[in-house]
């Protein structure tokens, strides 16, 4: 399940559930994710998971690859936070404090609804989240926080518990709707001296 045509033919098989995920930016997350975790198992944690459409697919490809590692997924599930000053764009009115809610009931129904093993579910706000929530041994981090700082604290928090090539794909990377997201992981990579690869409208960053 490392192919992107094995990655092509599960989305197909099993469809997406929310109009948030797009196709093409899903399989280069799946295949990333894959691609990792034929290298190296290890935790995989996710901050911003919505109704669970790339959640579902990452225990899909865990379950295909047989991998064993921890699954955490964090998330308000009350949408939106309040935009800071770096989140400000005249191409991103839409996105205000509220929007994109969805209960952690419905998230918890779409993975029963796939059969799927329910991932560690951590409810409530990045910036509220402990180091302590957040798994060792990391391999796999996906980040989906469309603002600036729902972006840096996640990237604050699984730094320490990043495995060394330990891949970091950043959601909206390449949006200019959301400024906030590139700001953070730029300055990210600069402190870490890691380079950022964009792919679609994501980055990818490998740790080293």
């Amino acid at each position: 399940m490392t192919s992107l045509s094995d990655i092509d033919h599960l989305i197909h098989q099993h469809g997406i559930v929310s109009d948030q995920v797009d196709t093409a930016e899903l399989r280069v997350v799946l295949h990333e994710l894959a691609q990792r975790l034929a290298r190296q198992e290890g935790a995989i944690v996710e901050f911003g998971c919505y109704v669970g459409t790339t959640s579902l697919f990452i225990r899909r490809i865990m379950n295909s690859l047989g991998a064993a590692g921890e699954f955490h997924v964090y998330d308000s599930f009350e949408g939106l936070p309040e935009k800071t000053e770096r989140d400000e764009s005249p191409l991103g009115v839409q996105f205000k404090a509220g929007e994109l809610s969805a209960s952690k009931k419905v998230f918890m129904r779409e993975f029963q609804k796939a059969g799927l093993a329910l991932p560690v579910i951590h409810k409530g706000w990045f910036s509220d989240t402990k180091p302590s929530d957040v798994p060792d041994g990391i391999t796999f981090a996906f980040l989906d926080g469309d603002y600036y700082e729902s972006v840096r604290d996640p990237l604050r928090l699984i730094t320490p518990k990043l495995l060394p090539g330990a891949v970091i794909v950043v959601d909206d990377y390449g949006n200019q709707a959301l400024p906030g997201a590139r700001q953070a992981t730029d300055e990210w990579a600069r402190a870490h001296g890691v380079k950022v690869r964009e792919v679609q409208s994501l980055a990818v960053l490998c740790v080293r």
